[in-house]
């Protein structure tokens, strides 16, 4: 039977041979035939994903809010690999707020709710049993692990989550692929929450006050999306860290900023427009009253509430002792909300909107402007001050996408249509040079310049690097190639340039409002203080990377660090010979 059975197949594949060969449109039916199948395939898995979400919401996780498309699996192993990464940050729908200068952090403490401190103390112990450890392992383990990521927080216990009544109701993020314990404090202190809490390993709760009670650890038992030696609370049950905040971070109250304490305006009325006064007053409350009269920002005094904005009149960039604002809230105890001379001021939620407009030119521009730097050294948020503040759209020698989608509509504009205010651009040749008629330099500390650049190149505009990048072999090689690029870069532009203004990033973020203003004056605009006031309120924008993620070692070697040096102070010297004041202190070698 064999031997008979190979004629015929070799005859049968002969057939499809002059099939497909005499006929080139059955080759087609083919191809057609073959893309059918596959998206069979597809339909199939993501009929599974949806599946594994409707699994998930059904036993009462919440629903996933998309930002940019792509759906995902509520936790679904088999859906992995197809959805798209999902992150979302939202506020809850009323998200209750607790404030107050640093100064009040330490008695934030007693504000916790009577069941928070009963059963086992939870700050030294990391015994989830479901991990077949034990206690002692869990505790070393766990130690090692926030050292390296975040010295900074310590491990409150597991609690309850009920998707109607949130246990922290502040902003949410989730990550269903590379959530982490860290990411997740990381998130919270960047917005000044004292707590973070994770759950069903993907999500990130973060908030002032845990409003539920807290239960037995072993169920909180999944690991986290993205790091498996480590847990992250269960189905409603969250893994919660208390976070000790940076100086900087600890002035944010999730929905309202902190901003300080100031001396009473001279014509309060016109300065601060709106007041009432309020019973058993509250910074909670005078933040609403403000909020709802759509005022950006909320000044207590004593018992009147006022609402404004930032004016000259009203600059908030004189800042008081906070002593002198120490008179406690009636109705709060572990508030202070100032006096007749003194006001504690807060930011709210209301966008100032005298700043947001922003369009072409109204006539065409012969004479080109570049906002030139290295990369790294803060082009992007420099053209986010700037359109904020002139109210024009910057533009760009190259384009790209991810900036044109966030609201940089210049982007997509050529660089010489004489529509946008600034053209930014990193090149650096004399050819190049040469095609503008005067320039704004941005200079940033290499080390800093170099560790941003590196982190957008392989981590986009927010992101950031891989350690196996840190690690690998793409370190050094950057290194090697872009150091030098840093200084010829600023060399050619004060040596080419027809006209050129040097801005330091670190003297941007250090004094926004005269640098910035001096950026306008340069620009050939008239300035206007209100809308400059305006920016301070809004300056990060949405391309600003977390400054507490932060590698646990030095990338740079001492040859690298020699190298470098050398280059800041060749820059030093080229400024300086050209009547400029140098590179910042904070650049030159220690």
């Amino acid at each position: 039977m064999r031997v008979a059975r190979e004629p015929i197949m070799a005859r049968t594949l002969l057939k499809i041979h002059r099939y497909f060969r005499r006929k080139p449109v059955r080759f087609f039916t083919f191809i057609l035939l073959y893309l059918t199948a596959g998206s069979l395939v597809f339909l199939h898995s993501g009929f599974s994903s949806d599946t594994s979400t409707t699994s998930a919401s059904g036993s009462g996780r919440d629903p996933l809010i998309s930002e940019g498309g792509g759906g995902t699996g509520g936790g679904s192993s088999t859906s992995d690999g197809l959805v798209l990464l999902r992150r979302v940050f939202k506020e809850t729908q009323r998200a209750p707020r607790r404030f107050g200068p640093p100064w009040m952090k330490e008695n934030r403490a007693q504000d916790a709710p009577e069941w928070a401190g009963r059963g086992v103390d939870h700050t030294s112990s990391w015994s989830h049993g479901a991990k077949g450890r034990t206690t002692k392992e869990m505790d070393d383990g766990r130690e090692q692990t926030l050292h390296a990521e975040s010295s900074s927080s310590k491990y409150t216990g597991c609690y309850v989550d009920d998707t109607q009544k949130r246990a922290l109701r502040g902003v949410s993020f989730f990550d269903y692929k590379k959530m982490t314990v860290f990411r997740c404090q990381d998130n919270c202190a960047e917005r000044g929450y004292l707590y973070a809490g994770l759950e069903f390993g993907a999500e990130c709760y973060c908030g002032h006050k845990i409003q539920a009670p807290n239960v037995s650890e072993s169920e909180c038992n999944m690991e986290c999306k993205g790091e498996k030696s480590n847990l992250c609370g269960g189905p409603n049950r969250l893994s919660i860290y208390r976070l000790e905040l940076s100086q900087e971070s600890a002035r944010r109250y999730g929905s309202a900023i902190f901003k300080g304490c100031f001396k009473r305006p001279d014509n309060v009325t016109l300065a601060l427009p709106a007041s009432a006064v309020i019973q058993n007053m509250s910074v909670d409350k005078c933040v609403d009253l403000c909020t709802e009269k759509e005022f950006s920002l909320a000044a207590l005094g004593g018992e009147k509430c006022y609402c404004g904005f930032p004016t000259p009149l009203f600059t908030l960039h004189e800042r008081e002792d906070e002593e002198l604002c120490l008179q406690r809230c009636v109705g709060e105890d572990f508030e202070s909300c100032g006096n007749n001379d003194f006001f504690v001021v807060y930011q709210t939620q209301v966008q100032d909107n005298r700043c947001m407009d922003r369009r072409f030119l109204p006539t065409r521009s012969k004479h080109l402007i570049a906002l030139a730097s290295f990369p790294g050294a803060g082009n992007t948020w420099a053209r986010h001050l700037i359109e904020l503040a002139t109210g024009h759209y910057t533009g760009s020698y190259y384009f790209d996408g991810s900036l044109y989608n966030k609201g940089f509509k210049g982007e997509r504009d050529h660089w010489r249509s004489g529509r946008t205010i600034c053209i930014k651009t990193h090149e650096s040749g004399r050819k190049e040079i040469d095609t503008f008629d005067a320039s704004i330099l941005m200079i940033r500390n290499p080390y800093k310049a170099l560790m941003a650049e590196f982190n957008r190149k392989y981590g986009g505009h927010i992101g950031f690097a891989s350690q196996a990048h840190w690690r690998g072999k793409e370190w050094p090689e950057f290194v090697k190639n872009y150091a030098p690029w840093w200084a010829s870069h600023t060399l050619d532009w004060l040596k080419y340039g027809k006209k050129v203004q040097v801005v330091h990033f670190e003297d941007l973020k250090r004094d926004l409002f005269s640098h910035l203003k001096a950026m306008v004056i340069f620009l050939g605009l008239e300035v206007s203080e209100d809308r400059l006031l305006c920016v301070e309120g809004q300056k990060d924008g949405n391309f600003k990377r977390s400054g507490l993620r932060k590698l646990d070692y030095d990338p740079y070697t001492p040859e690298m660090r020699a190298t470098i040096d050398g280059l800041i102070k060749t820059v030093d010297t080229q400024l300086r010979k050209r009547n400029l004041s140098g590179v910042p202190e904070e650049y030159m070698p220690r």
